[in-house]
């Protein structure tokens, strides 16, 4: 056969001229055709990772923000006595001046640049006399006949902090030492502050004389006076004497004055003269504000350096000062502050760590969702000659478009929105959650792409086996050392534990669920429905991917792990709450308290009104007497505190506080003799010294006597709750007529919910007129540094309450700061639990709308479908909400001895964590009824429209 003449041989290549075919275009990118496949998925997947990736760098900085905050805090509270340091040395013998001063400042503010830097408007140096000399001026003030005494001081730029109000300020040229006319030396010139002139009785023009020495100690002349602007600014604390105002001075029981004058630069290099010695001081205030807790040892070693180290050498060299000399109590504050944090870490670190726990399952349960739902595409890309290699490469760069920036813009914001100096916390706790939320769905995709092996039997063992050996190691070290061991950091091995025992429950309860569930679907099988036999069967086994033999134990442990975590630090809080409690009522005597000076008595038909207002429960009117003794015990005689209250209402206060409770029959006193002792009930002190049987003698201070027996034993009171204290307890009747005035009452401690506000207002009314009060206190003499007057008529009866007491304990930011952490955790672990339960409801979509669809066929109705939904969700979701619980309650338990509370709670107490029911229910209720809910939601908004999908679509399976 031959080819015709007309036709053309085909060529390899079409002509130039040709329009190119479809087939030569370029492929488009797999990344951005798989994101665009799915958008949904993808934000999806971006939302998620940006949530997880802004928790992961918000904590770190949330928990520095309070820690440096608590740290702030803490120092303030000590003042600047505590936060500054304090150099000194002896003022040279001749050549000093203002610019010596200052040079050496400037040397000895060289090296706190570092770690503790000093806030420069807040310096204070400059140089004073180191002996008070007497006055012998006949005119000024003697009290009690002894002259008053003075310090002169040269303080820098002090002239901005008072008011020249008489004279003129000292000069600043030198003062001719020449003889004077009268033979002797000029006098130093100096200003005096108006109240310290006021109570020595001096003026400007004076000349201060000071006790003759051989040498001829000079004069001062007062040349102006001055009014302090404010007294409690720090500029006028610690080293400055008593520049403000005269101090007050007792020799045993006579009084003095101490007063303290300026200097000017003028007659510094003649200050030493005053004293025969002088010596220049410095105090630098550590600035507060710019410490940080985080580089507290750092800051501790470079202070003590500089008060005895290398850098105090150095500086001895560099100022020239050899016997430079630098005390601080920062070392020791700073030390408070770190153990502080220490004991609090605990708490601030639990709530993070099961967040992150639950945020790791919820990310893996993404994971496991996205490589289920592309698995068929995964296969047939294997099965066409993609490498496994090749295919996660790809899936690596989807991720990276989706993952990537979203953890970046949500660790920028985390960063702006949480200011703090530290951010490589953030950024490695940031870094660590987008690389898992990156890899997640690539290693799941790679495993499921790797060829099946024969199943080992014993690697779940294993697993499990390795699990529990951890947790009872970390729970043996707790139970050995605490939580947080003084001295210590935290371990995270000891922190771990609570996640440990929630891992355990979890595996523990991934092996049991099934098998309860299959006897409930087998009891279920017995009866005519069949929605709850088919929900129960399918939660036996598991639902979702092809081939799986039972439940997926990932969700189960999320809600373990935020239950467990939530449980536990939910106890910790309410321990601390009823610890803070208890103190705060042993503190005041009740939740309620009227007080009276002395043995002086309440206002008649105050404590009687006082137990009447709303919230009142128990009302305890007593009298007490501190100055009592105690005769006839094998000591003789002890002075004790005698308390004469109710027997009944006083048994009901002292069960309520858990102080000394014991039966009020004890105290009964019966129709006896006259002359019959009282009973009594003694403290523990008391009775070891006390014959069994025996009659003791009671004197109150007033003179008068009481015969008592010993009736019971008490280890403390509430009306004087001190362990150790001696103490007598007498029933009202018997003893208030034997004993002068204790049938007028001192005091008043009340139970119940009582406003402090209306107490008081009742105090005020109740107050007795002018006459009858008692006598205020004296007048101060102007400008001295006693009190200022005489007390308020209100605080004549002292009111206090326990609510008060409780926000003062509670007022620490340490402890506020770690509360608020350890809720805003929960609350995310909370949310991430219920995007695990939703995720694998999501994962089981497909072949619950297939087996829906059929079921539809047969005439299952939409209620029946939603409670099939439920009868297959709920029984891992309430299995998860019992096991955490108890979990939680285990937690609690075994940790809870171990855990020091004290510093949470303001005060030391002995005890630790206390189980309790409340908070381990209401977190296992909650999150179960939370979970339940979104349940029941999904269930009945989404079943419908999978269920009409699927049979527009016809069964393809």
């Amino acid at each position: 056969m031959t080819t015709p003449p007309t036709a053309t041989r085909p060529t390899a290549t079409a002509p130039s001229s040709a329009p190119p075919s479809s087939t030569d275009r370029r492929p488009a990118p797999w990344v951005r055709t798989r994101l665009r496949a799915a958008p949904l998925a993808t934000l999806l997947g971006a939302a998620l990772a940006f949530v997880a990736v802004l928790l992961a760098a918000a904590l770190p900085r949330a928990q520095d923000r309070g820690s440096d905050q608590a740290l702030r805090s803490f120092l303030e509270r000590r003042g600047a006595a505590d936060t500054s340091l304090q150099v000194t040395a002896p003022s040279p013998d001749s050549g000093q001046s203002a610019q010596a001063l200052d040079a050496t400042l400037e040397k000895l503010l060289g090296p706190t640049r570092s770690t503790f830097p000093v806030d420069l408007e807040e310096t204070v140096h400059g140089a004073r006399t180191t002996k008070r000399q007497p006055l012998m001026n006949p005119e000024l003030s003697r009290p009690s006949g002894i002259p008053p005494s003075m310090n002169l001081l040269h303080v820098r730029e002090a002239e901005t902090h008072v008011k020249l109000a008489e004279g003129k300020w000292p000069s600043s040229t030198p003062t001719a030492p020449a003889q004077s006319t009268t033979g002797g030396t000029a006098p130093l010139q100096v200003v005096l502050s108006q109240k310290a002139a006021a109570t020595l009785g001096a003026r400007v023009g004076s000349v201060l004389i000071a006790e003759s020495r051989v040498d001829a100690t000079p004069s001062v002349e007062v040349v102006g006076l001055y009014a302090v602007l404010d007294e409690t600014d720090d500029f006028w604390t610690d080293n400055l004497g008593c520049l403000a105002r005269a101090c007050e001075h007792y020799f045993n029981e006579s009084l003095a004055w101490d007063v303290d004058a300026l200097v000017g630069t003028g007659d510094l290099d003649r200050m030493s003269a005053w004293s025969r010695t002088a010596e220049d001081f410095w105090r630098l205030p550590v600035d507060i504000g710019r410490l940080r807790a985080d580089r507290l040892d750092a800051t501790r070693q470079d202070i003590a350096s500089y008060i005895a180290g290398p850098t105090a050498a150095t500086l001895a060299r560099e100022t020239g000062r050899t016997r430079l000399h630098t005390t601080s109590w920062l070392p020791e504050r700073l030390e408070e502050a770190r153990a502080r944090t220490q004991a609090a870490a605990p708490l601030a670190a639990i709530g993070p760590a099961g967040v992150g726990g639950v945020a790791f399952v919820v990310l893996c349960l993404a994971g496991a969702l996205a490589a289920d739902r592309r698995d068929a595409e995964l296969r047939l890309l294997l099965a066409r000659g993609g490498s496994r290699a090749a295919i996660v490469g790809r899936l690596l760069g989807e991720g990276a478009v989706t993952v990537l920036p979203a953890a970046a813009v949500a660790t920028a914001l985390a960063v702006l929105l949480l200011p703090t100096p530290r951010l490589a916390p953030a950024l490695l706790s940031a870094a660590a959650v987008a690389l898992l939320a990156l890899l997640a769905f690539p290693v799941r995709a790679a495993v499921l792409l790797t060829p099946a092996r024969p199943a080992g039997r014993w690697r779940r063992p294993v697993a499990e086996l390795l699990v529990l050996i951890a947790t009872a190691a970390a729970v043996v070290e707790v139970r050995r050392r605490g939580v947080a061991p003084p001295g210590s950091d935290l371990d995270p091995l000891l922190i771990a534990a609570p996640l440990l025992l929630a891992l355990c429950g979890g595996l523990l309860l991934a092996r049991l669920q099934p098998v309860v569930t299959g006897w409930l679907a087998r009891a279920a099988g017995r009866s005519s429905g069949l929605v709850g036999f088919l929900g129960l069967a399918r939660a036996a086994r598991g639902s979702g991917a092809t081939g799986r033999t039972g439940p997926s134990v990932l969700p189960m442990i999320a809600l373990l792990l935020a239950i467990t975590t939530g449980g536990f630090g939910a106890a910790v809080l309410q321990s601390v709450d009823s610890s803070r409690l208890g103190v705060a009522r042993l503190t005041v005597g009740g939740d309620a308290a009227i007080s009276a000076f002395g043995k002086s008595p309440l206002p008649a038909g105050l404590a009687q009104a006082a137990g009447e207002l709303p919230g009142v429960r128990t009302s305890v009117p007593l009298w007490i007497d501190h100055d009592s003794s105690l005769h006839g015990t094998t000591v003789r005689s002890s002075q004790v505190t005698v308390v004469v209250a109710d027997p009944g209402t006083y048994a009901e206060l002292s069960r309520v506080l858990g102080c000394g409770s014991f039966d009020p029959a004890l105290l009964a006193t019966g129709a006896g003799a006259a002359d019959a002792p009282v009973p009594a009930l003694f403290s523990a002190s008391l009775a070891g010294q006390a014959v069994q049987g025996g009659t003791y003698s009671v004197q109150p201070g007033d003179g008068s006597e009481l015969k008592v027996r010993v009736a019971g034993t008490i280890d403390c009171t509430p009306a004087h709750p001190a362990r150790d204290a001696a103490t007598v307890v007498l029933p009202t009747g018997a003893a208030t007529g034997l004993m002068g005035g204790a049938d007028h009452p001192n005091r008043w401690l009340g139970l119940g919910d009582i406003d402090g506000d209306r107490l008081r207002a009742l105090v005020r009314s109740k107050l007795p007129a002018p006459s009858g009060k008692p006598a205020p206190a004296p007048a101060p003499i102007p400008g001295s540094g006693s009190a200022a007057g005489p007390a308020p008529l209100d605080e004549l009866y002292p009111v206090s309450t326990s609510a008060e007491a409780v926000d003062v304990l509670g007022s620490d930011p340490l402890q506020r700061s770690a509360g608020r952490l350890f809720w805003a955790s929960m609350a995310a672990a909370a949310g991430f639990a219920l995007l695990a339960v939703l995720l694998t409801l999501m994962r089981a979509v497909p072949e619950r709308a297939a087996l829906l669809a059929r079921l539809r066929t047969m005439g299952l109705r939409r209620r029946q479908g939603v409670a099939l939904i439920l009868a297959e969700t709920l029984p891992q979701t309430l299995a998860a909400a019992l096991g955490g619980a108890l979990v939680a309650a285990g937690a609690v338990a075994l940790l809870g001895p171990a855990i020091d509370l004290s510093t949470l709670v303001g005060v030391h107490v002995p005890n630790g964590v206390r189980l309790t029911a409340g908070p381990v229910l209401t977190q296992a209720l909650g999150l179960a009824a939370l979970v339940a809910a979104a349940v029941f939601v999904e269930a009945a908004t989404s079943g419908r429209r999978q269920i009409t999908n699927e049979l527009r679509a016809g069964d393809q399976r």
